[in-house]
């Protein structure tokens, strides 16, 4: 099964959204911004390439043996590349979940004529800079019916900064990156329920001042008393959440909650499929965590903190606490009716309590 691309939205509050940003000046920028790859030879950056296309291919199968999610037809080739290629499909990809159009972003109408357009590409090609040597491999749902992208530079950098066996850490890598695309290639709905829950979320809430202004009221009084213990109800996640009204907090929960639970079984996959097919998977996985919590420069961590970086730190180490409690409790075939559809998905407070 291939999981069918949302239609495009005509509501319109998903038309300001996608088209209100030069999604053509985001990626040509942000691909001039990404920082300069490691240095490598022609052997190497041709090695790297084939031996990940490979291992892609090979983690199919052990994937599926565990997961038990079969999708069956003809596994498909990922797709290797760059920095300013990863920040083009991503520029595609954000293009397509914001309901702004699909297809190519340098195509016709992918360019706004208004100059906040170009102010909002700057800006998202910035993001997408930022972001674009940290990203190993992406499954992204929304382009070509489904693609699986894996950033050869930067799973070079890592491999190095770790001195942990090449060979290894990249079928590691594509272990954790295959099981995203099994689970979406298995459950169609997810990618329509990403899209919807965007929609929601970036709709137009037409709240009056005052309403944001009690809002954000209440949060701080919150965070003063200590009360505030909600899941996600602390740092960005929190004061966005306390600013939305209703319908556009439970969006964001929603997605949340689905991140968490991708990455969390993402996480779980590879540590029950990594003994068996990467000998000095202990190490990588040791080292690969250390690498996760080490500080970082002040400004570094203050915009990775405004990024989302921290919340998906957090994500993948309590969505993994999450499948790992679960699947102890009832195996891998009772906890894949976790992927009936939208209504047997966790809750936020599922997350913190499987129990």
């Amino acid at each position: 099964m291939t999981p069918t691309s949302p239609a495009p939205r005509t509501n319109k509050a998903r038309f300001n959204v996608g088209n209100a940003v030069d999604w053509n000046l985001a990626a040509g920028l942000g691909g001039k911004l990404a920082r300069p790859e490691p240095q490598t030879t022609d052997y190497t950056r041709t090695q790297v390439i084939e031996q990940l296309a490979e291992s892609a291919r090979a983690s199919e199968l052990p994937v599926r043996e565990v997961t038990g999610l079969i999708e069956g037809g003809e596994v498909p080739e990922a797709r290797i590349v760059n920095r300013p290629q990863w920040i083009h499909a991503a520029a595609q990809s954000m293009r397509a979940m914001t309901g702004g159009g699909h297809g190519d972003v340098t195509g016709e109408g992918a360019k706004p004529r208004m100059l906040t357009g170009r102010v909002a590409g700057v800006q998202t090609g910035a993001v997408l800079a930022f972001i674009s040597s940290g990203i190993l491999g992406q499954y992204d749902p929304f382009s070509n019916g489904g693609e699986l992208l894996l950033v050869y530079p930067n799973v070079i950098a890592v491999e190095r900064q770790l001195r942990v066996d090449p060979t290894d850490f990249r079928l590691w890598v594509c272990l954790h990156e295959v099981t995203h695309r099994v689970q979406f290639r298995a459950n169609p709905w997810l990618a329509e329920h990403m899209s919807s829950s965007l929609d929601t979320l970036t709709g137009d809430g037409a709240d009056q001042i005052g309403d944001l202004v009690g809002r954000l009221a209440e949060y701080v009084r919150k965070q003063r008393s200590g009360s505030a213990d909600e899941p996600n109800s602390t740092g960005v996640l929190g004061l966005l959440r306390a600013v939305q009204a209703e319908p556009q907090r439970e969006a964001l929960d929603r997605l949340l909650v689905l991140g968490t639970l991708l990455e969390g079984h993402a996480e779980h996959v590879m540590d029950a499929v990594g003994p068996a097919v990467v000998p000095t998977v202990a190490t990588i996985r040791h080292r690969f965590d250390e690498r996760r919590q080490r500080k970082q420069p002040p400004l570094q961590r203050l915009i990775r903190t405004l990024l989302g970086f921290d919340a998906k730190l957090s994500q993948y180490t309590r969505g993994k606490s999450f499948v790992d409690d679960v699947v102890s409790r009832v195996g891998m075939d009772r906890f894949n009716a976790i992927w009936t559809d939208a209504d047997t998905l966790p809750r936020l407070e599922e997350i913190e309590e499987p129990q």
